[in-house]
């Protein structure tokens, strides 16, 4: 009987230790796994606005470059920079002496082939009188034949005479018109009501007319009431890009204010910046008019945000909180599988690889653990993202740090509930 007593005791105790040793040895595991530190947010409905961003800089929608058509000294430029300036009014004068004696040659010339014309006129006359006086003789038989063909022939002579003097005299008088043209050119006037900008000329210098040339660049005359924003935009995001979408703009020069703004232009033709470098890029300029009055001037440095696409009601999660990861059963690659995909060259042998694309994930906290949850997604704002599929309202999703989801989290990983850190401020 104490025998039998003994060995259940035994085989007690023996069970005790049993059960002690597994719990200490699920202890000591469970102390070496590793628990993440995250920060959570729950997955909420929101209202989403994408926004493309893009840099550029103002300037008026009107702009007219003054160039000269014809050349000379300036004799006079009665504006100054940043002065406001009527349609009309004279910007340059060109020193007009030598188009003067030109357009004077160039009348007496007209004139002189007008006595031409009417010379010849007077002398077609006389000849078609001679002609038919002959005519008359002629078929009286009076004169001969010959007699008769000379007097045709002087009245041919006199009408292409005075053909050629009408000719002659259309022909100087668009040489005067062109003389009288290019006097009328000496003297500029502002093509609009606007502000003189980037003067570069001064009076005294002389210019080059534009006839055959570029031409010498004297000013810029601008209506600083109508400024546009002109940034350039990705490949990428210019099919997003429409007629009439809102903007807000953020100007350096005025830091504490944002400004309206809606798109009146995209560029058909794409132009590449630093071409045939690293930074190489393809853009297309965009024109924002600027709905806001303020004190712009051209030059200034401007950041839009164009509102492309809008979303309400939808469920939303931190944009960090989305990330890649291998598909399940991927994770881990032997040294030998990494060496045969890095030899992989042919683009037959990549598609055969489709399946080792990375999924986009967000992590779901649930019982001090998470679990990695793919899911489809839709636009985004600065701060969120939409989720089409993959999250319920009102899970917890991993939302930090960054380190944690970018690279530490898996499926079923330990985590811990932390506070976000705060920046340090020196308190005064």
């Amino acid at each position: 009987m104490k025998d039998n007593l003994r060995k259940r005791r035994m085989f007690v105790l023996g069970g005790i230790a049993l059960i002690v040793i597994a719990l200490t040895a699920v202890a000591f595991v469970r102390r070496r796994e590793p628990v993440i530190p995250v920060q959570l947010e729950k997955v909420a409905r929101r209202n989403l606005t994408e926004l493309v961003i893009a840099t550029g800089k103002i300037n008026a929608v009107l702009s007219v470059m003054i160039n000269p058509e014809v050349s000379g000294e300036i004799i006079l430029l009665p504006v100054e920079e940043g002065q406001k300036v009527k349609k009309g009014d004279v910007l340059v004068r060109i020193k007009p002496d030598n188009y003067i004696a030109t357009r004077n040659s160039a009348r007496a010339n007209y004139q002189s082939s007008l006595a031409n014309r009417n010379l010849a006129k007077a002398n077609l006359d006389k000849a078609e009188l001679e002609c038919q006086r002959n005519q008359r003789l002629f078929d009286q038989k009076l004169i001969s034949d010959s007699a008769f063909l000379l007097a045709k022939t002087d009245y041919e002579v006199a009408k292409a005479s005075y053909e050629t003097s009408g000719h002659q005299a259309e022909q100087a008088q668009a040489a005067l018109a062109r003389t009288e043209d290019d006097l009328s050119k000496t003297t500029i006037l502002s093509p609009l009501d606007g502000s003189v900008i980037n003067r570069k000329s001064q009076a005294g210098e002389r210019v080059v007319g534009t006839a055959m040339m570029a031409g010498t660049e004297i000013m810029t005359v601008a209506d600083l009431d109508n400024m546009e924003a002109r940034v350039d935009i990705g490949e990428m995001d210019i099919p997003l890009i429409r007629l009439g979408q809102k903007a807000r703009l953020e100007v350096d020069a005025f830091p504490d204010r944002k400004f309206t703004g809606h798109v009146t232009e995209i560029a058909n033709a794409a132009k590449t910046l630093a071409p045939g470098t690293q930074q190489e890029a393809t853009k297309f300029q965009v024109k924002i008019l600027v709905d806001d009055k303020e004190a712009f001037r051209p030059g200034m440095s401007v950041t839009a945000e164009i509102e492309t696409r809008y979303r309400t009601n939808v469920l939303t999660v931190p944009i960090q909180s989305v990330t890649t990861r291998a598909p399940k059963g991927k994770q881990a690659q032997t040294e030998k599988e990494k060496y045969e995909e890095a030899q992989l060259k042919s683009d037959s042998t990549r598609k055969t690889r489709n399946d080792n694309k990375p999924v986009e994930v967000v992590f779901i906290a649930k019982s001090g653990r998470v679990k990695a949850a793919p899911v489809k997604r839709g636009i985004s704002d600065e701060d969120y993202t939409e989720i089409e599929t993959g999250v319920s309202q009102g899970d917890d999703v991993v939302a930090g740090g960054y380190k944690a989801i970018q690279r530490e989290l898996e499926d079923g990983k330990r985590i811990r509930l932390e506070k976000p850190k705060q920046l340090k401020t020196n308190q005064p």
